[in-house]
């Protein structure tokens, strides 16, 4: 009895690691060289609303309109690229008026000092392919990060939990 639970143990610890280990390795295995494109390209591919903030630094208007109020199980992707970037489990109602998660997924969002608008702030970009997602403050939940990812709806696509799984 001691040895099947014993050896019950190891295999569980040993799946979760494995699924760990190939989450981990899906992030860092993005391949930044194939999203690399032109102007051109990427106004063949983006709707002009997603040109103007994904490409050219812009921001949704506020509001609770698109993903603000959206609580469904499942993953944020980029609009460009369709990097996955956040996790529901991390959204949460800042009531800043956009979509606001404490953290991202490790390895898909890079960090740029952004001091236009007068002000200092950091962007977050797509790690993949540079798209503009919006802002990091340091507002965020004490409980968790402490960390409000301030994302535009614009840049970002749910993709539905598959509860098969």
């Amino acid at each position: 009895m001691k040895n099947s639970i014993l050896i019950l143990i190891v295999f569980i610890a040993t799946s979760c690691a494995t699924n760990v280990q190939e989450k981990n390795k899906t992030v860092q295995s993005i391949n930044t060289e194939n999203m690399k494109k032109t102007d051109a390209e990427w106004k063949e591919i983006l709707t002009p609303e997603q040109y103007y903030i994904l490409r050219q630094k812009g921001t949704d208007r506020p509001g609770n309109s698109g993903y603000t109020k959206h609580f469904e199980k499942g993953t944020y992707v980029c609009s460009a690229c369709e990097t996955q970037l956040f996790e529901s489990n991390s959204k949460y109602e800042s009531h800043c008026g956009w979509p606001s998660f404490d953290d991202a997924i490790k390895g898909t969002v890079e960090f740029t000092k952004d001091s236009s608008l007068g002000m200092v702030r950091t962007e977050i970009t797509c790690k993949a392919c540079d798209g503009h997602l919006g802002h990091i403050f340091d507002d965020g939940p004490r409980e968790t990060t402490g960390q409000r990812y301030c994302v535009n709806t614009t840049s970002i696509k749910f993709v539905k939990a598959d509860n098969k799984k």
